[in-house]
């Protein structure tokens, strides 16, 4: 693949081939990096550490997904916030609140908002966005990120997508397709936060980073820390366990 890569870049140089094969490629190394990161049909239980100047606080939770479709997210401490589930089936999004008994569809303007007081938000739990299918790609460059050479790609909203950056710019690993820092962008191009893929192990038979540390570029002595604890690529799940009626049971 690298190699096939080399010259590509070699007769674009030349001008033997089009700008957008080129893109097409970028497009099919994003693929393959979320393919490796999603699968098919997963479960993960993980760690989240919300990093503050004077506290910390830790969440734990459990996550299903199939595909890019659907997704179920459900807190297992601490205490307060356990049983608070978050739903993806296709382009709805639901939340259920064990407090007051209910769930709630989460409108589109709620995607940016802040997830559970962390720096990440409600869009980057539940991936209402696809990497692959809402963006245009394309290869600027080729640097190392912690030791490891990388493809350095930007990622452009299409017109009618539902997307909330303005512009996504990822590093991947050209030996396993790790995703290893990501840098998201508002409309108007500043940057608002760098991700990192860090202490890289395998974990459910495969190799990817089991740490991912989320940094606010304008908040000093602010990250979000999410660690995976466990995953199984193997489970069998159905359409119909992502269901709104499935988000008060799930535990």
């Amino acid at each position: 693949m690298k190699k096939f890569l080399q010259t590509v870049g070699i007769m674009l140089i030349l001008g033997a081939i089009p700008h957008h094969t080129y893109a097409q490629n970028a497009t099919e190394i994003v693929k393959k990096a979320e393919d490796k990161a999603r699968g098919e049909q997963a479960y993960g239980e993980m760690k989240m550490t919300i990093v503050r100047p004077k506290w910390t606080r830790e969440i734990t939770m459990k996550s299903w997904t199939k595909g890019d479709k659907y997704s179920l997210v459900v807190v297992t401490a601490p205490a307060r916030d356990k049983g608070t589930a978050f739903l993806k089936r296709d382009k709805e999004i639901w939340n259920w609140q064990p407090s007051i008994d209910r769930s709630i569809k989460m409108p589109p303007s709620m995607m940016m908002q802040s997830w559970m007081g962390s720096d990440f938000t409600n869009d980057d739990l539940v991936k209402q966005s696809s990497m692959v299918t809402d963006f245009t790609h394309k290869l600027i460059g080729k640097e190392t990120v912690e030791g490891r050479p990388c493809h350095k790609i930007e990622f452009t909203p299409k017109p009618q997508a539902a997307v909330v950056w303005g512009k996504i710019i990822m590093w991947i690993d050209q030996k396993d397709y790790l995703e290893m820092k990501v840098e998201f962008y508002d409309e108007d191009g500043y940057l608002v936060n760098t991700m990192y893929g860090k202490n890289i192990q395998t974990i459910g038979g495969r190799t990817l980073p089991t740490r991912l540390e989320l940094i606010p570029a304008d908040k000093d002595g602010q990250k979000t820390i999410i660690e995976q604890l466990d995953l199984d690529f193997n489970v069998k799940l159905d359409e119909s366990y992502f269901s709104v009626q499935n988000l008060k049971r799930v535990k």
